[in-house]
């Protein structure tokens, strides 16, 4: 199946884990696709899920599907909230998505431990503080 697709280049798109809320118990993390485009994307399908290792045994999230049917040109949208839990693990989210008739789709993955503080940085369109893949 994947080898049916073509190999359009995906550029302009990003996943960013954001810092929401912080307070002295707890910090509110949402992960965001960010459209860097100058054209909407459409019938977007993002999947995403955890992977890795903790305390010497493998580690899996469930796998979750998100659908936007379009994704406005220098915008974002929310993908889903992420347990500072995760962190340790592989975090991985699959984008697909169309501009006319073309088809294109890249897997971004946040590495255990690079979702930190000295990763930050002012996202775009977001304009919240986090970490992006491009």
């Amino acid at each position: 199946m994947i080898k049916d697709l073509p190999e359009n280049r995906v550029e302009d798109i990003a996943v960013a884990v954001a810092l929401e809320k912080e307070s002295v118990e707890t910090k509110l993390w949402y992960v965001y696709l960010i459209n860097l485009k100058k054209e909407a994307i459409e019938n977007v399908l993002i999947t995403s899920k955890g992977y890795g290792e903790k305390d010497g045994e493998p580690v899996k999230t469930s796998v979750l599907r998100h659908m936007f049917p379009v994704v406005p040109s220098n915008s974002s949208v929310l993908i889903e909230p992420i347990d500072e839990q995760t962190f340790g693990l592989n975090n991985e989210y699959w984008i697909s998505y169309y501009i006319g008739n073309e088809i294109f789709d890249k897997k971004f993955i946040f590495l255990p431990e690079s979702i930190v503080e000295m990763h930050f940085i002012k996202l775009p369109v977001v304009n919240k503080p986090g970490v992006m893949i491009r």
